[in-house]
């Protein structure tokens, strides 16, 4: 008989809070801060700060820091608003970094 397992989760690496469902990535090709970053459609547990306009790679970003709701870990930003056409698919979406967040149930 096959063994049930939850679903692939991703959490906070400080405080092993749940932040993220592995079926929410959106992309893996993504730069942060500290190296290779995820972007993912949902996050949960985590605490949005201040919106404020960033200089990023691909161009002006009004983004908002995104910080574990337990520990206050920074672990990545949303992406409030996109300037340029081609990256309006980014709005309302989440980089959290690879260096902030850990695998659990795989």
């Amino acid at each position: 008989m096959a063994e049930l397992v939850g679903p692939r989760l991703y959490c906070c690496y400080n405080c092993r809070n749940h932040v993220s469902l592995h079926d929410d990535i959106v992309s893996k090709s993504f730069q942060g801060r500290n190296g290779r970053a995820f972007l993912f459609s949902h996050v949960m547990n985590v605490v949005v700060g201040t919106k404020e306009d960033r200089h990023l790679i691909t161009g002006l970003h009004t983004v908002a820091d995104v910080y574990c709701c337990d520990c206050r870990q920074v672990l990545g930003w949303k992406y409030e608003k996109a300037y340029e056409p081609t990256q309006k698919y980014k709005e309302g979406k989440f980089i959290l970094e690879k260096a902030k967040i850990v695998i659990e149930n795989w």
